[in-house]
């Protein structure tokens, strides 16, 4: 197969293997491990035919093996069969001596399909095997997603596995687990096998139950207090999220920042372009349900110029809550950023 760019999504990758489009090279490293896991395993349980496989899958561990067990795998030849497969997994495990695959690399057989799982990092793309990973085959990069991206993944998995999720599920598992996408599935196959079979959903309630989130004092409900400038309610939430081993700071001030972001949106859109509500709502790619409950009070509540105000004070108490300017609890820094939102 002739390659015809550098950069290739999982997406893009997935969609080649489905269609038999196979590269002899793939190099798949970076921080997040869920993307390479999903790669590999495709690549492992699609190429071969069972009947192939047994003569023709090798699949090696970093830890547990040499360079050489590497090289004398990949330089065998297919046994009744187009292809063989050699999986390299954990393969940071052989940083120190993956050089050697460098004359490998520059000329690879079409008949082998070579796959590295560089986990927890990537190998220095000044080395010469990398830089043939790359122009004869696949390397590819799995970063950590955002924040702000997780929701869409959480929703992405539920459609794949399908499954309905309420709005308020999606961002309950967003805002306990965070970024790690593998915890995320983890998570949501385990409500599945938890989940009611009368049941056609994943609902708030089946998540505050089963993955640790108290379902009345997260940020969700804090963003609902906030809005309303409920302070009692608002104060009462902040303790628990700062003595709660559970509720991730950095997240939970990302979810904050993202909520008052989105009403300051909304109020120029509506007052100064003149933007109908609805659509302002749909652009935003707000839930109607969720904007009347949770971001309607805030609009109504906050003038334009409190909310940058607001957003500010956010930034700031994220800037403390990772050490910048010295080390402040949990506790103070919510207590001083709710006292400054809602005075």
């Amino acid at each position: 197969m002739a390659k015809t760019q550098n950069k290739y999504t999982y997406e893009q990758i997935i969609k080649d293997l489905s269609e038999k489009k196979y590269f002899p090279l793939y190099l798949l490293c970076g921080e997040e491990p869920y993307y390479i896991d999903k790669i590999s395993d495709f690549i492992e349980k699609n190429v071969l035919t069972e009947e192939e496989k047994e003569m023709n899958l090798t699949v090696l561990y970093g830890k547990d093996s040499k360079i050489g067990d590497v090289l004398s795998a990949i330089r065998k030849f297919p046994i009744n069969s187009n292809y063989q497969v050699v999986i390299v997994k954990e393969a940071q495990g052989l940083a120190r001596s993956l050089d050697k695959l460098e004359f490998y690399a520059q000329n690879p057989p079409k008949s082998t399909i070579f796959v590295l799982c560089y986990k927890n990092g990537k190998p220095d793309g000044r080395k010469k095997y990398v830089k043939s990973f790359n122009e004869k085959g696949i390397l590819f990069d799995s970063g950590t997603i955002y924040d702000n991206q997780v929701p869409k993944f959480v929703k992405d998995i539920c459609k794949e596995k399908n499954i309905k999720i309420e709005e308020k599920a999606v961002n309950m598992l967003s805002e306990f687990i965070g970024t790690n996408l593998s915890a995320i599935v983890n998570e949501i196959d385990k409500l599945l096998i938890i989940k009611p079979q009368s049941e056609d959903m994943i609902t708030a309630d089946l998540v505050a139950k089963n993955v640790g989130i108290s379902k009345n004092y997260n940020v969700l409900e804090l963003m609902s207090a906030l809005g309303e400038r409920n302070v009692l309610l608002s104060n009462r939430i902040i303790n628990h999220l700062s003595n709660s081993k559970e509720s991730k700071m950095p997240q939970a001030l990302s979810t904050l920042n993202n909520f008052f972001l989105s009403v300051f949106f909304y109020q120029q859109m509506t007052t100064k372009e003149h933007i109908p509500a609805d659509y302002a709502i749909q652009k935003l790619g707000i839930h109607p349900f969720y904007f009347k409950n949770q971001y309607l009070p805030a609009v109504r509540n906050y003038s334009s110029d409190k909310i940058r105000n607001i957003i500010s004070e956010i930034r700031k108490a994220d800037g403390r809550c990772k050490g910048f300017g010295g080390t402040f609890p949990d506790e103070d820094i919510w207590k001083e950023l709710v006292f400054r939102i809602l005075h």
